[in-house]
């Protein structure tokens, strides 16, 4: 019953005791209590029951009873950092065991072994027992086996044995009543859909085992390790060293499971030094090493000492010895069968280049490349990364461009089977190393067409395709009905001045279970193979558009000027400078938002000047007097482009990509020129503009007060030709796909946008701050923009800072009249800014609007 409901049998258990029972029946039941104090309780309460269940069972002069036994205290020795005595209990149990009871020692055995990772005796003794097990017909025993090997072999990578192992359990598990057991199982399947590559359904899975572990009101630390190891791979560090501290913290709490405790360490360390803490991640990869030692987990250690060096390089450490340290650890790992080994000679390698000691380095680099033909996804990555660098070190730019090609491919290819938007846009950070090395590559060769191909190679390409559609499943329309009730009665609250926390908790719930269930999606395209072409932009540019698409290499900004058939590129200033400079701006424009802070406004404008020499630099002077595109890094895209002097009186879009911007302006509109207005709740200006532009478009839609309910607006949004929302926007950095609009009902979410079968081919957001964006990934954005961009939207102009709202009323008219003359979003919004009167107020409200994409 232990494993089936666990917390009924350890009340069943304790029942017994009081019931003045036999030793063989008190053997039995102090054997249940340990178990369930090994699991999931007091490691120290388990040591003592256990001992005392042995102790019952000599008395019972039951030899397979003692060995039973002895086989569940050497689990919990091990657990509990005492291997020797673990190991030496284990080894008691199988000799005292006979026949069937023999082989169930013999599994927990193989357990043992496995935890300490020793996988090929783990695999041995398995391999016995489960003969036995199934001549028994012992279903629930041959079921752990199975699940047990398949773990084993996923540890080993043979992917394949474990899927059929795990599958055979899986059809054995179905036939019992062992809830504990099945949910393992769900946990296990998802942790092989992992090691296959399949991120989305091994959350699936994880969660769903996660929803089973809290009928049964079991603590879950092996899964949250395997869900820490998943949110690494999908580019979630920070959210999984928050899972493995929490943890820890848990086990600590109740005393749990020393080896629980230094896996979590692990798993934290290496999240740690994936988020960009270092320091966090040598003090957490330091304690696992040194637990794992005390343990005597000699393959678990090897591990924990890799993430140590890792993060002691992150540090800005290198050294000989830390050279002759990694290349031990690769050949430890490589002894042990262990995935890990090609990751730990590329970091050789890596450190051996930077010392100059390129004998070493080719040794080291050799080695991990020979993992690039085969395996999961990110061990091919790393293969070709050594393989670029070697590449690099002998000098053959085209070698580079090569192997960062092939391995970039490797990971477009594992992008596409990612639905969510957000996960395809972490995913890239797997490959901002390979990307810089192709634009070093590049820059070296002296050709700037050849370095806009691999700057554009790795940029915004969670655009490139629109996210997987969330199906029409009730549980998320639900929970985005639930969300969008529980927002709306927590801003009423905060307007009333009322407390919140209890609604703010479970709108942070909610937004959990939409993020959950969006993660899960698998990507249902495989890729359109679309290559960037320079001749198919310059073409489009023609003789009059010029794009100046900004690349960072080296942390200095180099503008790709392209236009008149050419590609020129020029050197700006550096990167962290010009992130200083638009936050400068950015403050500046918040306070010209409000009257009175007129003499801000030579400030804002100075700052502008010094934005442009380090974003522009000797550009400036090149760009003529037609239209611009301007395509930032993510980190830029909160500048505010109009204010640039060059940029100020000219026509002026953005785009995250020039590949998005192609897009764009080959996107066709819909047939009908459907127009869309909306006006939320709680405007100063109630949205004025609003009655205006219906009499403005005649036959428009018009969305307010209770019609502008978020159902309503998203059925009238699809497929429209030009959509006007005015309605407060809120950008959540902390969440950029909640980043929203307020409706009627509540907030409308980037989740609902993403739910459009086509986005409007125009949108005008009058409203603050939905022009911002997370920067993410490589060189990725999230926020509202950039979700309409790949949903069929050419065109939008929206906001990347707080606005003044009386002052966007004559904007938005001005802009409108010039939209209904045929003119570009980008050209009416020219001419809407030259038609504000020529205050501060106004100035800074034309300059925080910008047009992007094409239409």
């Amino acid at each position: 019953m232990v494993f089936a409901a666990p917390n009924d049998a350890l009340a069943r258990a304790e029942g017994v005791l009081d019931a003045d029972p036999s030793p063989l029946h008190a053997s039995v039941a102090h054997q249940v209590i340990g178990i369930w104090q090994r699991d999931w309780g007091d490691m120290r309460l388990a040591l003592h029951h256990l001992r005392r269940a042995r102790d019952l069972a000599a008395r019972a002069d039951s030899a397979d009873r003692e060995a039973d036994v002895l086989a569940a205290l050497g689990v919990a020795l091990v657990h509990a950092g005492r291997t020797q005595q673990g190991l030496a209990a284990l080894e008691r149990g199988v000799a005292r065991g006979s026949g069937h009871t023999r082989a169930r020692v013999l599994f927990r055995r193989a357990y043992a072994r496995w935890v300490l990772g020793h996988h090929r005796e783990a695999l041995e003794d398995v391999r016995k027992a489960i003969p036995v097990l199934r001549q028994a017909e012992d279903v629930i025993w041959t079921a752990r086996a199975l699940t047990l090997r398949a773990t084993v072999h996923l540890a080993l990578g043979t992917v394949d044995r474990a899927d059929a192992d795990f599958t055979a359990a899986e059809a054995l598990w179905d036939t019992t009543g062992q809830e504990h057991d099945k949910a393992d199982a769900v946990e296990s399947r998802g942790l092989a859909a992992f090691r296959s590559g399949d991120i989305p359904a091994a959350l699936r899975l994880l969660d769903e085992a996660e929803e089973r572990y809290a009928k049964l009101g079991t603590p879950t630390f092996m899964l949250n390790i395997r869900r820490c190891e998943v949110l690494m791979a999908a580019g979630l560090a920070p959210e999984a060293l928050a899972e493995a501290d929490a943890a820890i913290a848990v086990l600590d709490g109740i005393g749990g499971q020393s080896t629980r405790k230094a896996e979590l360490l692990l798993a934290a360390a290496r999240a740690a030094r994936l988020a960009g803490e270092a320091h966090t991640a040598i003090a957490r990869a330091d304690m696992a090493v040194r637990l794992f030692a005390g343990q005597r987990r000699s393959w678990w250690e090897t591990h924990a000492r890799l993430v140590l060096i890792e993060a002691r390089v992150a540090a800005g450490r290198s050294s000989g010895r830390l050279v002759a340290d990694t290349a031990a650890v690769a050949e430890r790992l490589a002894f042990f069968g262990a995935p890990a080994a090609p990751q730990a000679s590329l970091l050789a390698g890596r450190i051996a280049l930077t010392l100059g000691w390129r004998a070493d380095a080719e040794q080291h680099l050799a080695v991990a490349a020979r993992s690039r033909r085969s395996g999961p996804p990110l061990a091919r990555m790393t293969g070709w990364a050594a393989q670029a660098l070697r590449a690099r070190a002998a000098g053959s730019g085209r070698g580079v461009l090569e192997a960062c090609r092939r391995g970039l491919d490797v990971l477009d290819a594992h992008r596409m089977t990612l639905g969510a938007s957000e996960l395809r846009a972490r995913a890239t950070e797997q490959g901002a190393e390979l990307a810089a090395l192709a634009q070093q590559a590049s820059l070296d060769s002296g050709s700037p067409r050849r370095l806009l191909v691999w700057s554009e190679r790795w940029r915004a390409t969670a655009l490139s395709t629109p996210p997987t559609r969330p199906p029409a499943a009730p549980q998320l329309q639900g929970a985005l009905t639930a969300f969008r009730v529980i927002a709306a009665r927590a801003e009423e609250a905060r307007m009333d001045a009322r407390p919140v926390p209890a609604l703010e908790r479970e709108q942070r719930r909610l937004e959990r279970e939409i993020r959950s269930r969006t993660l899960h999606l698998r990507g249902d395209t495989p890729g359109d193979g679309y290559r960037f072409e320079p001749g198919r932009l310059l073409q489009r540019l023609g003789d009059d558009v010029l794009l100046a698409e900004l690349a960072v290499l080296d942390g200095r900004v180099q503008v790709l000027l392209c236009g008149q058939g050419r590609v020129r590129r020029f050197e700006a200033g550096l990167l962290a400078e010009a992130e200083t400079e638009a936050e400068h701006v950015q403050a500046g424009l918040r306070r010209l938002a409000h009257p009175g802070a007129e003499a801000r406004l030579p400030i804002v404008e100075a700052a502008g000047r010094r934005l442009e020499e380090l974003l522009l630099g000797p550009a400036a002077a090149h760009l003529g007097d037609g239209p611009v595109v301007v395509v930032p890094p993510a980190r830029l895209h909160q500048v505010p482009w109009a204010l640039l002097p060059s940029l100020r009186e000219r026509v002026l879009s953005v785009s995250p990509s020039a590949s998005s911007w192609l897009r764009a302006r080959e996107t066709e509109p819909p047939p009908g020129g459907r127009q869309v207005l909306v006006r939320g709740p709680g405007l100063a200006t109630g949205g004025a503009e609003v009655p205006h532009l219906a009499c403005r478009y005649g036959g428009a839609v018009v969305l307010e007060h209770a019609d502008a309910r978020v159902p309503r607006v998203l059925e009238e949004l699809d497929g429209a030709a030009l959509a006007h929302i005015a309605a407060h926007g809120t950008f959540r950095a902390d969440s950029p796909l909640f980043s929203s609009l307020r409706m009627a009902d509540g907030p409308i979410v980037v989740h609902d946008f993403e739910r459009l079968d086509r986005s409007p081919y125009r949108i005008i957001l009058s409203c603050c701050d939905t022009a911002r964006f997370a920067s993410v990934g490589a060189d990725e954005l999230l926020g509202l923009v950039t979700a309409l961009l790949p949903l069929g939207t050419a065109g939008v102009v929206a906001a990347s800072a707080p606005v003044n709202d009386a002052a966007v009323v004559p904007l938005m008219l001005a802009l409108h009249k010039r939209l209904s003359e045929g003119l570009s979003l980008a050209e009416a919004l020219r001419d809407a800014r030259a038609a504000l009167p020529g205050d501060a107020l106004h100035q800074a409200t034309g300059w925080a609007f910008s047009a992007f994409g094409a239409a």
